[in-house]
């Protein structure tokens, strides 16, 4: 964790600050679709309450929540809700990547993550940071208060180390290091060579206990293959290049892409986890709606 002195300094200072405003800005602007939307209430869900059904004790019922939403909501006591969230977020080189210069993928995993952190603080939830690459860089204990979130903000503005990728022995160091039962929230593109290894450490996080959502964070590029004619493509981390065309190639890489995320899906849906593919041209407000989705389903 950055020291208290490298809080000082000026470009530490504005980078938190912008992260702070864009968190509170996602937030605020995804709460108010939430209440013009039909998933209106979801927010509300969210906020640790769930639907009265007849039985409930009426004198739990949330009256604030009812007159903002007309409908009734109980209140979950906190020993039943109050569980450390962890933000899992992949700094590898393969996330440094930006097509059209626009966000790059850690870029957009990073803002998400401050949003999440924002959301969990709000709520009085302790929120924890962990960012790894090709070994754990920065483990931050979750604490309930803004003070920590200035500290994740703080962390998760410093320059990654621009280190290769070790997924899984990364995710299965997590998994061993912390015992308590938390919400974990992984962020990354998941691009490793052993896919199979990483569903294992994904499994073994579920198998500690811990709840389990994954943002899976693509470039709009990767998301969605709109180049035309001659490509040289490039592989950060192994540094390899490739010259092909992109109409030989588009049709089997979407399909290799589809049956990576469905492998990925059905390994996580299956342990009861959630997975939630986005890229950076989706809105923030869309890929936090879609989480709240993936959780209403289930619950």
């Amino acid at each position: 964790m950055p020291t208290a002195e490298s809080y000082l300094r000026p470009e530490v200072i504005q980078q938190v600050q912008r992260l702070d405003l864009k968190a509170r800005f996602i937030v605020e602007g995804f709460i108010a679709g939430l209440h013009d939307s039909p998933y209106h209430g979801l927010s509300v869900e969210f906020s640790e309450h769930r639907k009265y059904t007849p039985g409930d004790d009426p004198g739990l019922i949330d009256y604030n929540a009812w007159a903002r939403t007309d409908k009734l909501y109980i209140r979950k006591y906190r020993a039943e809700t109050n569980l450390a969230c962890w933000l899992l977020v992949d700094q590898s080189r393969s996330m440094d990547y930006a097509s059209g210069g626009g966000m790059t993928k850690l870029e957009y995993a990073i803002c998400l993550a401050a949003a999440m952190g924002y959301m969990m603080t709000g709520q009085q939830d302790a929120v924890g940071l962990v960012t790894f690459d090709d070994r754990v860089r920065q483990f931050i204990q979750p604490r309930s208060s803004r003070r920590q979130l200035m500290g994740i903000l703080a962390a998760l503005a410093q320059p990654p180390a621009g280190a290769g990728t070790a997924l899984a022995d990364c995710l299965n160091q997590v998994a061993s290091r912390i015992r308590k039962r938390s919400l974990m929230v992984l962020f990354s593109d998941l691009l490793d060579e052993d896919v199979d290894r990483t569903v294992e450490a994904l499994h073994h996080l579920r198998f500690r206990g811990h709840d389990l959502v994954v943002f899976h964070v693509l470039d709009e590029a990767e998301a969605h293959f709109p180049m035309e004619g001659p490509l040289q493509l490039h592989d950060p981390e192994s540094d390899e290049s490739l010259a092909t065309d992109a109409e030989s190639v588009r049709a089997e890489y979407l399909a290799r892409l589809a049956a990576f995320k469905d492998r990925l899906r059905d390994a996580l849906e299956g342990q009861k986890a959630d997975f939630v593919p986005v890229d950076t041209s989706m809105q923030f407000d869309k890929a936090l709606t879609s989480y709240l989705l993936n959780r209403r389903k289930r619950y």
